[in-house]
């Protein structure tokens, strides 16, 4: 059976083809009793516009890439944050009829495809995750005619839209918890380096201990459970009198909290602890984990509306989230 065209529409309405072409690309230049009688047409014979047609006039895809600058085993880890990323965009786009397409690109062999593939027009924009130094793409992107935003700052200078949290303040009201609750020897388990979150939060760590004359402890680990484990065993060993430990964030909160018990430190009688993100496994550690919570579904939502704004031919301003102090029984 061949589907219904928009000339079958036509007849059937009893209007012309382009005021048919009008009301199935929603513009408002027809009369709501006009408008009745063409959607009554298109639902009896069943008719569905051609995207592709479409497409081809509007100069649109419909589709934006969503670009996650990690391998695949750490996007589908136990790490929720990539996860709620995701989610929260294509919950966005859908609202305005917007479909998400996920583009990994952990690899120099999966950067120039993504380049390529962007480049060959199949997205209308482009939302950058998890960008590191090193990373190519932030830069290869802007050169493209293609509007790209990141999620957080982007970690080279390169002229960017970007949504990121306030992750200099919560580090340091994670800090300023800590010496209110009396703890002398607050060390840290720092994110990657290479990474602005990392860079941001050890920088928040940093400057409220150097106001309260008390020096670093630093360990760096890469946001995964292990590395928690591995830097809280670390830090025990270059100083075992230390009493409380930020780490930038959950996973690696939990991680540190593992190694804690395994060497006979009680938390927080001997250690406190206090992480970062407020992931759910946060309120189920053992005991509940105190954290920063950072809102990453606003955050994405955030950087989905900055994007559709600059289809729009909208203005591209940075935007900042704050953060939040959760107080659990682990501090």
């Amino acid at each position: 059976m061949r589907r219904p065209t928009l000339e079958a529409v036509a007849a059937r309405a009893g209007v012309s083809r382009s005021t048919v072409s009008r009301v199935v690309n929603g513009h408002t230049t027809v009369t709501p009793d006009i408008r009745d009688v063409v959607m009554r047409a298109v639902n009896e014979l069943g008719y569905v516009p051609n995207g592709a047609a479409r497409n081809l006039v509007t100069q649109r895809t419909n589709s934006v890439a969503l670009v996650v600058s990690e391998p695949p085993n750490r996007v589908f880890s136990d790490d929720p944050m990539f996860s709620t990323v995701i989610r929260s965009a294509s919950i966005e786009l859908e609202a305005v009829n917007m479909q998400v397409v996920l583009l990994l690109a952990g690899s120099p062999e999966s950067h120039a495809r993504v380049e390529t593939y962007v480049a060959g027009g199949h997205v209308d924009g482009v939302m950058l995750v998890s960008s590191h130094g090193a990373d190519p793409l932030p830069v290869a992107l802007t050169r493209l005619r293609v509007p790209v935003v990141s999620y957080g700052r982007p970690a080279v200078p390169v002229a960017m839209p970007y949504v990121d949290s306030d992750n200099v303040g919560g580090a340091a009201a994670a800090v300023r918890h800590l010496l209110e609750r009396g703890r002398r020897r607050i060390a840290t388990i720092a994110g990657p380096l290479d990474m602005i979150g990392g860079q941001d939060r050890l920088a928040g760590y940093r400057d409220v201990l150097r106001d309260s004359d008390r020096r670093s402890i630093i360990a760096v680990g890469d946001f995964t459970r292990e590395s928690g484990a591995i830097a809280m065993r670390q830090l025990l060993a270059d100083d075992p009198d230390l009493d409380a430990v930020f780490a930038a964030n959950d996973l690696m909160a939990i991680g540190a909290m593992h190694a804690l018990r395994q060497a006979g430190r009680r938390i927080p009688d001997d250690v406190a602890v206090v992480g970062y993100d407020d992931i759910e496994a946060a309120r189920y550690t053992d005991p509940p984990l105190t954290t920063i919570h950072n809102p990453h579904a606003e955050q994405a939502a955030a950087m989905v509306r900055l994007l559709l704004g600059l289809l729009e031919g909208g203005s591209a301003d940075p935007s900042i989230v704050s953060t939040e102090l959760v107080v659990r029984t682990s501090s």
